[in-house]
């Protein structure tokens, strides 16, 4: 059973209903439990509503529903939960890491301008780690692996590439934007911006 209350699968929205975190079930019931959030009852698209906690408890666990046992009986674990006050939507930049500098590169070569597929691409440092680089956005770039290998530890210049755009810092987005719907819960679909 701990498994299933440690596995980040409710979907948190703030009080404008905007997707902003994931938690576990057990960190849900504690939100629910105190008051600073509700479960979303989800009967279709067109029929929903937040439900208190006492109420919650009362609900009949449907077939499909996740449930877990208690001593007064099985109680649903709630796939959406609303926040009482907060209405704000946190902002944050893309890691440091290669799914950000290809995300923010748009899976694009930073030398050719062509789109590349996963097993094509790598990181390259635009002035090499060997010559003083060091690993920051503004000397991080998506390349072909082949060009990548061609460059070594030259700059762009002496290699005679040059650079479609400048690497930069990417801008904040909404967390919402970094919320994926890993185990493929329905009700998580109509308040995410993007699916994977």
């Amino acid at each position: 059973m701990s498994e299933v209350l440690n596995k980040a699968t409710v979907l948190v929205l703030n009080r404008n209903w905007q997707a902003i975190n994931v938690r576990t079930p057990a960190q849900a019931f504690c939100q629910m439990a105190t008051d600073v959030a509700t479960a979303l009852h989800i009967e279709s698209d067109d029929e929903m509503y937040p439900v208190m906690w006492s109420d919650w408890l009362k609900l009949p666990v449907r077939e499909g529903d996740n449930a877990v046992k208690t001593t007064h009986g099985p109680v649903r674990i709630p796939t959406v939960i609303v926040l009482a006050k907060f209405s704000r939507v946190p902002m944050r930049r893309p890691s440091l890491s290669a799914k950000g500098v290809w995300e923010r590169d748009g899976g694009t070569c930073q030398y050719t301008g062509r789109k590349l597929s996963a097993s094509e691409g790598n990181l390259d440092h635009v002035v090499p780690r060997s010559r003083g680089g060091v690993t920051s956005w503004g000397n991080v770039v998506l390349a072909h692996k082949e060009v990548n290998s061609m460059k070594a530890d030259r700059t762009p210049e002496e290699a005679g590439l040059k650079l479609v755009r400048q690497p930069v810092m990417p801008k904040e987005l909404p967390m919402t934007v970094f919320i994926r719907n890993s185990h493929q819960i329905r009700d998580w679909e109509r308040f995410l911006l993007f699916q994977s």
